[in-house]
């Protein structure tokens, strides 16, 4: 993939690869895995703190930890979409909220922690709020892309020996992957901020430095947490984005699943359960693009029946909550 930007460059791109290989990676590591300084390493990260939102933090993989999430697709009166996506974005078992549909509509996915969440969001809290006209909800069965990989690496910035230097080394996983009551703190500290120091994480859960490195390579090593990164993908020459509803015929959808997993344009695919049997977030240069891509790549592969493509008007929150872009 071919990077368009007036205000990023290959260093820049390589940056965001190598904190998707190992965000917790010091500066010192990355810089001598990409052969230049400490000092130009931090500065770029800085800048893309400032200029692109880049931040790194840590996220609970549902997936591995065998808890459902569902998409939802909520039309709203327009003078209610934004207040109300704002609200889910300040929940902490919500993550891609964007509006679409001019802004009358609200695309999230939720990862219930407790089959109660599940409950109180769906059953409860949504269908009294006044401005929801219709709530539709997938759930997600199987993911082909996303989660611990990263869209950003398909610009393949990095050779497969630095991506080697750069991977973390971890413990195998002892058992399935799980968490614990007493990982609250250190989750917590980490979800804010998931390049914290042993220090502060020390400090945010009461427990000896070691023991904290212990359990957050346990956690890593097991699949059951992982580190990500979040940033605004305009800054890479990409100001589009948009979710594709696709049908299929049911022998295809993990055929389909799979193609679509190895697309640039594909940030995350996932089979649901629903009207639609394969849903995708893909990131894109500008309509044109989009175009292209639903006539092209999309429209090509065998077994696709229906595409219904949403581009999002406005992204509210990606990982964490960060307010309206």
């Amino acid at each position: 993939m071919e990077l368009k930007s007036d205000t990023t460059d290959l260093l820049d791109v390589q940056l965001l690869c190598a904190l998707e290989v190992d965000g917790r990676a010091s500066f010192s590591r990355i810089a001598a895995v990409l052969g230049v300084s400490d000092q130009t390493i931090a500065r770029r990260y800085r800048r893309l703190c400032a200029e692109a939102g880049l931040r790194v933090v840590a996220v609970r993989d549902a997936e591995r930890l065998g808890q459902d999430q569902w998409m939802l697709r909520l039309r709203c009166a327009p003078d209610g979409a934004t207040v109300i996506a704002d609200a889910l974005a300040k929940r902490p078992d919500t993550a891609w909220i964007g509006l679409a549909s001019g802004g009358t509509e609200i695309v999230c996915m939720t990862r219930p922690r407790h089959p109660s969440d599940h409950d109180d969001l769906l059953l409860g809290k949504l269908p009294r709020t006044p401005s929801v006209v219709e709530i539709r909800a997938q759930q997600l069965l199987h993911r082909f892309y996303g989660g611990p990989t990263g869209w950003v690496r398909k610009f393949r910035a990095l050779t497969e020996e630095q991506t080697a230097a750069l991977r973390p080394a971890l413990p195998e996983a002892d058992g399935p992957a799980r968490l614990e009551p007493e990982d609250a703190p250190l989750l917590a500290a980490l979800e804010r901020d998931g390049r914290a120091t042993y220090p502060e994480l020390q400090r945010a859960t009461g427990r000896s430095e070691s023991s904290v490195k212990r359990r957050l390579a346990a956690l890593l090593g097991s699949g059951a947490v992982y580190i990500d990164v979040e940033y605004r993908a305009e800054v890479l020459g990409f100001s589009k984005s948009a979710v594709l509803w696709i049908t299929t015929t049911p022998a295809a959808m993990h055929s389909v699943g799979q193609a679509l997993a190895a697309h640039d344009e594909v940030a995350s695919a996932a089979a649901t359960a629903g009207p639609s049997h394969v849903v995708v977030t893909a990131v894109l240069r500008d309509t044109a693009h989009l175009y292209a891509y639903l006539s092209g790549p999309v429209g090509r592969l065998e077994g696709v029946q229906h595409v219904e493509a949403m581009p999002f008007f406005r992204r509210v929150k990606q990982l964490t909550y960060q307010g309206l872009w």
